[in-house]
């Protein structure tokens, strides 16, 4: 399947700015106020966030995070771990050491806890000795059904290691270089799924930040022959974090689109009405979580596709 209704989100204890990927990550901003008052309203946001989702029969798993070591990136758990259909886990390799310490071997544990069944692990973080990376399903946009995988190349995001785990997950690399305006610069985006959302159906894409055709049009050729409706958004949209998006399953199998508030004030009516034709639409208010952390909804949410015991 493309969806789940099992969702893991780490709640932050230490939530802040990260400075080592400031560097590369254009979305991140100063917030003021203290640290103690900025993770604070983080986590007002994150437990309101998990709400909205329990509300409608998502199946979160909540995991505090903790103090020691600093993880202030850990309220983003996609980057460094992937669970699929076949109890496999994906452990990947990350560009700011102090996000490499999320990884932690209690989650795991946790999950097989929840009554998750964990077969293997394809460990991808020895390649942080040679500074390659590919930080999960950040950059690793999967289709499940068609096996095809969408990447956009960044420091992030290595090429080489791009077909290797779609050799090991028997899939279809579909590579391309997305680019944002910075300081009249067009420099690449940090993370794929910043710039575009695959659900079941369709796709919120921003083909704008794709300035190579050739690579504009295999990317819209695949989703097409995979039989994805396209919805496309703007450059400015995207800095509102609207393509930073994840279906999910709640009660019944019904399906919902999960995205900021933030994210959903930028939409324009025919956008919405795109995405209601296949599914309904949740967001959550988490301005403070997007300005410091640069990352939005979707990047908050580690899928489960873990078969159970």
């Amino acid at each position: 399947m493309q969806v789940t209704n099992s969702i893991l989100m780490i709640r932050p204890v230490s939530f802040r700015m990260n400075e080592q990927t400031a560097v590369n990550n254009y979305f991140q901003e100063n917030v003021e106020g203290s640290g103690v008052s900025i993770n604070s309203k983080a986590q007002s946001e994150f437990d309101k966030f998990v709400n909205v989702l329990r509300a409608k029969g998502v199946q979160v798993v909540v995991v505090d995070d903790t103090k020691e070591p600093d993880t202030p990136d850990s309220i983003f758990p996609n980057n460094w771990v992937s669970f699929h259909s076949d109890g496999t886990v994906g452990l990947y390799p990350m560009f700011a050491e102090n996000r490499r310490n999320e990884r932690r071997e209690d989650i795991l544990e946790q999950l097989e806890s929840e009554g998750f069944l964990i077969e293997n692990v394809m460990d991808y973080t020895s390649a942080e000795e040679q500074e390659i990376y590919l930080e999960g399903t950040g950059s690793l946009l999967i289709d499940r059904v068609n096996k095809i995988v969408y990447c956009a190349l960044s420091v992030r995001a290595d090429e080489e290691l791009i077909i290797e785990f779609c050799e090991d997950f028997d899939c279809m690399p579909v590579i391309f270089t997305a680019n944002q305006t910075v300081e009249d610069k067009r420099l690449p985006i940090y993370h794929t799924n910043v710039m575009m959302c695959l659900a079941e159906n369709f796709a919120v894409i921003c083909l704008d930040t794709i300035d190579d055709k050739k690579e504009k049009k295999n990317v819209v050729h695949h989703l097409k022959e995979s039989g994805k409706e396209i919805i496309s958004i703007s450059e400015s949209q995207m800095h509102h974090f609207a393509g930073n998006m994840l279906q999910v399953l709640g009660a019944d199998e019904k399906r919902y689109l999960v995205m900021s508030s933030q994210a959903f004030d930028s939409l324009k009516a025919s956008q919405i009405s795109a995405i209601e034709k296949h599914c309904e639409i949740l967001h959550s208010s988490i301005e403070t979580i997007e300005t410091c952390g640069g990352g939005s909804a979707r990047c908050m949410m580690a899928e489960v596709f873990l078969p159970k015991v």
